[in-house]
């Protein structure tokens, strides 16, 4: 306990009273407590565990304020599903400005029997970060204030706080050295401390692999409020946070990157294909070339529904100059078209920019303004793809997305480095033989008045995917998280319920996050609907030693 010095007292003491004006019991649903507590509790908790004073008027978010509180909550979520007044709602935000305010946040959480949800960018497509679907009342942890880059160019390294997002790194990064990058994800606004927790695949994949593959350290909070690096937290919880997907082992403060190599000159282009130039005969000639086409090249699709067809756009980063690049094509993927005016040579960073959706022409700046302001109502979905889909299952493909209203599919290709690392190296297991991801999505603007329509038709087209994609198990993304897959109880039952899931996400690797997480957190303190599970009770024997 770390005494408030006297002349402190009044102000602090002033600050905490009008917070806490309006004293919210909350009544905790676990099934071995009737405990309860109040923000009262919850703050007197926080200024016994912590060792720097807390701002309480400017970390915490309550109902009571309701103009800032509903603001905040919204801030970073980007599915507006969960952000409807029948969504369930945290008793209130705590946004920490130091790492021992998260560890007093979890030792209050635990000592009260609260229900943490853990919130860098709120991204969660399922707005697991911030609702809770299975136990109320919840509190949200924001970890945005949390946002410090810190880059070494003499080591090749940076240490990133959870905070901060993917386009903040790849600024910092920036700044220091334009021949250095990271290999990360594609939209900017991502919170990088959970992005990585999935694996974070983005435009480099092919030539250095996953976010997650070049990690070489990390900061977590563990079950008990201490804070470990790699060397505390051990071997295990360092491989499952790296791809095991968030919530399940620890709170992520920090990652220690390795960045790599770029040349100072890459080339990005964008060529669409309507069915009518050919669409079709040209993305199943994609599907055999881009996981196989040189490492430097990453071409994705982006295949959306436009003026009565379907439009096809062909969105690439090249490692290197346009001379070179256009060899390239001209050798493997003639089939394109690709000419010189279609390239653009530019920069690392500003090839951030293009896929990330920006003009060229934007400055690197606007990678600094951390959340991203596109929202709507949407579901997601993903797939992996071993063989080529036949033009005859593409045909089929095409009549569904003309039936819907705001289709969205984006195939990203994998082959180069992502097969040539093991399917157990990080949890994320998805590699060699697989030829390219899909992401599936549609959107709406109507709230709830469609939902149901929007849902039925991407089950449907999930379905009708079924003969072309990955089987036993059929795979997913778990940063796409997608709750038609299942969710977590506390039961044997739903034990079994999570192996479905767990494994579409993991394969095998499911197996060994169970063993890790029944080793350091086997009350399932850190849990959301689609968290790893301990180990029943009645199936933990032998599993207290070695993973």
């Amino acid at each position: 306990m770390v005494m408030v010095q006297d002349q402190n007292k009044n102000m602090v003491m002033a600050a905490y009273f009008h917070i806490v004006s309006i004293v919210v019991i909350l009544v905790v649903s676990c099934p071995s407590s009737t405990f309860s507590f109040s923000v009262e509790s919850f703050l007197q908790c926080m200024k016994l565990n912590t060792e720097t004073i807390v701002p309480f008027s400017s970390c915490f978010y309550t109902p009571e304020n309701s103009t800032s509180f509903s603001s905040f909550l919204q801030s970073s979520a980007q599915n507006l599903r969960y952000l409807l007044p029948s969504a369930p709602k945290p008793q209130f935000i705590f946004t920490p400005l130091h790492e021992t305010h998260v560890q007093a946040a979890v030792i209050c959480s635990k000592t009260l029997n609260i229900h943490l949800r853990i919130r860098s960018g709120g991204h969660d497509y399922e707005g697991l970060s911030y609702v809770s679907q299975i136990q109320q009342p919840f509190i949200i942890l924001d970890l945005s204030k949390l946002r410090l880059v810190t880059v070494d160019i003499q080591s090749n390294t940076a240490w990133v706080q959870a905070g901060a997002t993917v386009g903040e790194a790849y600024y910092r990064i920036y700044q220091k050295s334009n021949t250095h990058g990271f290999p990360a994800g594609l939209c900017s606004s991502l919170g990088i401390g959970g992005h990585i927790t999935g694996g974070a695949y983005g435009s480099m994949m092919r030539k250095y692999g996953l976010g997650a593959d070049n990690v070489i350290d990390a900061r977590i909070v563990d079950v008990n409020g201490r804070v470990v690096d790699r060397q505390g937290m051990g071997e295990d919880v360092f491989w499952a946070i790296r791809g095991g997907g968030g919530g399940s082992f620890g709170i992520i403060l920090s990652w220690k990157l390795n960045l790599v190599p770029v040349p100072s000159t890459v080339t990005v282009f964008t060529v669409p294909k309507t069915l009518e130039e050919g669409g079709t005969k040209i993305l199943h000639r994609w599907q055999q070339v881009a996981p196989n086409i040189d490492e430097d090249l990453f071409i994705r699709v982006i295949i959306s529904k436009g003026n009565s067809t379907v439009s096809t756009a062909y969105n690439a980063l090249f490692l290197g100059d346009a001379n070179r690049l256009l060899n390239i094509m001209k050798k493997d993927f003639p089939e394109l078209g690709l000419t010189r005016k279609d390239c653009i040579e530019t920069s690392w960073i500003k090839s951030v920019l293009y896929i990330a959706g920006y003009p060229i022409t934007t400055p690197a700046e606007v990678l600094l303004q951390g959340k991203s302001l596109f929202k709507n109502y949407f579901k997601a979905k993903s797939d992996f793809v071993k063989e080529a889909i036949p033009e005859t299952g593409l045909e089929g493909l095409w009549k569904r997305v003309l039936e819907e209203e705001g289709p969205l599919m984006i195939w990203n290709p994998f082959g180069g480095m992502m097969g040539k690392i093991s399917e157990s190296e990080i949890p994320f297991p998805h590699r060699k033989g697989v030829s390219f991801m899909i992401q599936y999505l549609t959107s709406w603007q109507d709230g709830e008045k469609k939902t149901e329509k929007h849902m039925d038709w991407i089950r449907k087209l999930y379905n009708y995917m079924m003969p072309y994609v990955s089987m036993f198990p059929r795979g997913a993304y778990v940063n796409y998280r997608d709750l038609d897959l299942g969710m977590n109880k506390n039961s044997n039952t739903s034990f079994l319920e999570a192996a479905y899931w767990g494994t579409k996400y993991f394969k095998d690797n499911f197996n060994r996050l169970v063993k890790v997480k029944t080793k350091v957190d086997p009350d399932n303190f850190f849990r959301h609907e689609q968290s790893i599970p301990p180990l029943p009770l009645s199936l933990r024997k032998g599993t207290t030693g070695p993973i």
